[in-house]
């Protein structure tokens, strides 16, 4: 899967390992959520274009290099991919935020859309969606076939965990989004949860049951 990075730092690793752990509570999962989040962003955002400006330092003026217009958007699938947001704007604070609802059918895992909003001239922009689990990858599909449907033509998918099965579904449907995974986990059981996984991050996030 030539679209697909598979994270392998060392911090990233660590920490994902902290949100397994069933004895994380709510404060320090959120927190870690976040602090992966912007780990995978800086790597997500390699190659966001660049123009050159002219400033004055305390010494001479400068020719230097600037991220070149505001186009970025962050789109998470809600609910758990609210978590991912502030790790995402702490690199990029300018970036329009969107929201793409979800809900997973607890009998048939498929997933179904109840909410969805998007920044003005979302076609133009470079579209990072991040969800924390990718798990069947039916509700990743959807939302890239949402956005696709709006125009957008630049996609990045950020996930924290995912299983080979949802990696497999998600890269083959949409083989020309970018696609970042922190790990790559064993399979799916029975309810269509991740294992080893670490349960519902929605959840945990939010503190819900």
């Amino acid at each position: 899967m030539e679209n697909v990075t598979i994270f392998d730092h060392p911090l990233i690793k660590h920490k994902i390992s902290m949100l397994r752990d069933k004895n994380t509570g709510t404060m320090f999962f959120r927190i870690l959520v976040e602090e992966i989040s912007m780990l995978m962003g800086y790597e997500a955002m390699r190659d966001l274009p660049v123009e050159t400006i002219s400033v004055e330092t305390p010494i001479t003026e400068a020719e230097v290099p600037v991220i070149a217009g505001k186009k970025l958007a962050v789109v998470p699938i809600l609910r758990a991919g609210l978590g991912m947001v502030n790790g995402i704007l702490s690199l990029v604070p300018t970036a329009k935020i969107g929201h793409i609802g979800l809900y997973r059918d607890e009998n048939t895992h498929e997933p179904h859309a109840y909410f969805a909003k998007l920044p003005d001239k979302i076609e133009d922009r470079l579209v990072i969606v991040p969800d924390p689990m990718l798990a069947t990858g039916g509700s990743a599909i959807q939302a890239v076939d949402f956005l696709k449907s709006k125009g957008c033509k630049h996609i990045k998918f950020m996930c924290i965990i995912a299983a080979p099965e949802g990696l497999k579904a998600l890269s083959e449907k949409h083989p020309d989004i970018e696609i970042y995974v922190g790990a790559l986990d064993e399979k799916l059981n029975d309810n269509a949860y991740i294992v080893p996984g670490l349960g519902d991050a929605g959840d945990r996030i939010f503190g819900t049951k």
